[in-house]
């Protein structure tokens, strides 16, 4: 007996069903199969109240039509809802995008209270970040000086991203969505030392420490 290959496979989960659709075969088959199996061959997993998908494409490029083709027989069904959508490709400006993100961007002069640095990535300060002045990364922030100001690494939710800094004294450090609590005065100056999340707390360890806690990032791309 000849197996006959699948180009979709529905699997049922604690959340919902997950469409997996083959990334190889003609998007015409891979429609009619899909329809077939909404619509007739599958009737017993696809029945009842609300169902969440989720809709895995592999390394097929979908366009917005195609993707509407897909949606719009599921919604024939009425009860299953599309929660998310899963690809392995990845657009130019998304790749540029991740590129720009693994880069380290230097900045070699004091920021002044008042000024605002953002950056989409990591960020080597070579100077002080003085009280009033703000820097806010979606990596790490390094300062090669005096962190006196408030800074934000991981901002948008990276809670890997790590505060370091050689006199640290800051007015407010964030990672991620955790504040340091813990905010010395300004006469305890503590130097080499860095700021890393553990257990949703921002934690404070010797830069001694770093190449332990967060062993990866001594691969920088600069």
């Amino acid at each position: 007996m000849v197996k006959v290959k699948q180009n979709v496979w529905i699997k049922g989960t604690k959340d919902g069903l997950v469409f997996h659709l083959d990334d190889a075969c003609a998007f015409s088959d891979l429609l009619d199969e899909l329809q077939e199996k909404v619509h007739n061959s599958h009737q017993q997993i696809l029945s009842g109240p609300i169902i969440s998908v989720v809709l895995k494409f592999g390394r097929r490029y979908v366009t917005a039509e195609q993707e509407e083709s897909i949606r719009e027989i599921l919604r024939h069904r009425g009860n299953l809802v599309v929660r998310k959508v899963e690809s392995d490709v990845i657009t130019k400006e998304e790749a540029l995008q991740e590129k720009l993100s693994a880069q380290m961007q230097i900045y070699s002069r004091t920021v002044r209270s008042g000024q605002v640095i953002r950056h989409n990535g990591d960020l080597l300060l070579l100077g002080d970040v003085n009280s009033g002045a703000l820097v806010v990364c979606t990596g790490n922030i390094y300062v090669l000086g005096s962190l006196r100001g408030t800074v934000h690494a991981g901002a948008e939710g990276c809670e890997e991203a790590i505060i370091a800094a050689y006199d640290f004294i800051p007015s407010q450090v964030r990672i991620a969505g955790v504040l340091f609590s813990d905010s010395p005065e300004a006469e305890q100056i503590t130097r080499m030392e860095f700021v890393y999340v553990r257990d949703n707390h921002l934690i404070k360890a010797p830069m001694s420490q770093l190449h332990k806690i967060r062993p990866g990032l001594g691969q920088f791309v600069i």
